[in-house]
């Protein structure tokens, strides 16, 4: 990940964090626990109020918790709780970790840990469904992640990267991903960049990435590579302040390529330089072990 611009924030900030067993919660809240955020792990939905409250009253100023379908009984009283805590003047964001069906089903059977909802004798996809079916309304709400084919370095990069946004700005997120891999979810825009002539079959090009110098010099030698450059950037420059206008907290770019190492990269930090003067702006490479 590359952070470009970004400014800091006294506001009491919290993070409410949800998705679906196995997709990466764990990982999520040790990431916001290592970026300095005081974590509270699975907490009732009735505790929500009286627990920030107090840590509020302590000078805790950045809060991240997490809740899930274990705590159903509660669960519909949860956005009227976040509704209360942005009228007491609480920057509250909700993040939801999600993972496709068969990537679920891999990862509980490769750790043979049952899923919460097993002793309710559901199977294991019918314990996910039940769970994705439960947690609707908060992913609706919520900036969803799709972890299925991240890896928890990459996973870790994203948290930290959402968790320092700024919640009284506009944060752009510039992500490179390859198309063989999947969409991020989380894309506003979505670019193919597949037309441009691929160092990949380059034997000597093949190893690096987009921010090699050598991958950088072929690129930028390639005339669409600029042109496709230019178009990107004004079309983003010129959409974003309808996306102020909405209150957008986060606008995210993602540029792909057949496997998100050379051709995205490259093109992903190139547009991030360029729009780094307007907003605080993140590059994140989901091809790339950072």
């Amino acid at each position: 990940m590359t952070v470009l611009n970004s400014r800091s924030t006294d506001l009491v900030q919290a993070i409410v964090v949800s998705g679906l067993s196995g997709a990466g919660k764990s990982v999520a809240m040790r990431a916001l626990e290592d970026a300095g955020w005081y974590c509270i792990d699975n907490l009732p939905v009735n505790t929500v109020l009286p627990v920030i409250n107090s840590l509020r009253q302590s000078s805790v100023t950045r809060i991240a918790l997490s809740t899930d379908g274990r705590n159903r009984v509660k669960l519909d009283e949860l956005p009227e709780v976040i509704s209360i805590l942005r009228r007491d003047g609480i920057a509250v964001r909700q993040l939801f970790l999600d993972a496709d069906t068969n990537e679920l089903v891999r990862r509980f059977r490769e750790t043979r840990r049952p899923h919460p909802f097993s002793s309710q004798g559901l199977s294991l996809q019918e314990s996910i469904a039940l769970e994705r079916q439960m947690l609707d309304s908060f992913a609706a709400s919520a900036r969803c992640i799709d972890t299925s084919n991240l890896r928890p370095n990459a996973l870790r990069a994203e948290i930290k990267a959402f968790a320092s946004a700024d919640p009284g700005r506009l944060n752009l997120f510039i992500y490179s991903f390859g198309f063989k891999h999947g969409i991020p979810v989380e894309a506003d825009f979505v670019f193919d960049v597949r037309f441009l002539p691929n160092p990949y079959y380059d034997p000597e090009l093949r190893p690096l990435t987009g921010r090699d110098p050598a991958v950088i010099d072929f690129l930028a030698a390639q005339p669409m590579t600029e042109q496709i450059l230019n178009d990107v950037h004004q079309l983003v420059e010129r959409w974003l302040p309808a996306f102020i206008a909405d209150h957008r907290n986060i606008l995210s770019v993602a540029i792909g390529c057949t496997g998100g190492q050379h051709r995205s990269v490259y093109l992903a930090e190139s547009l991030g330089r360029r729009l780094a003067h307007l907003h605080p702006t993140r590059v994140i490479h989901r091809g790339l072990s950072e």
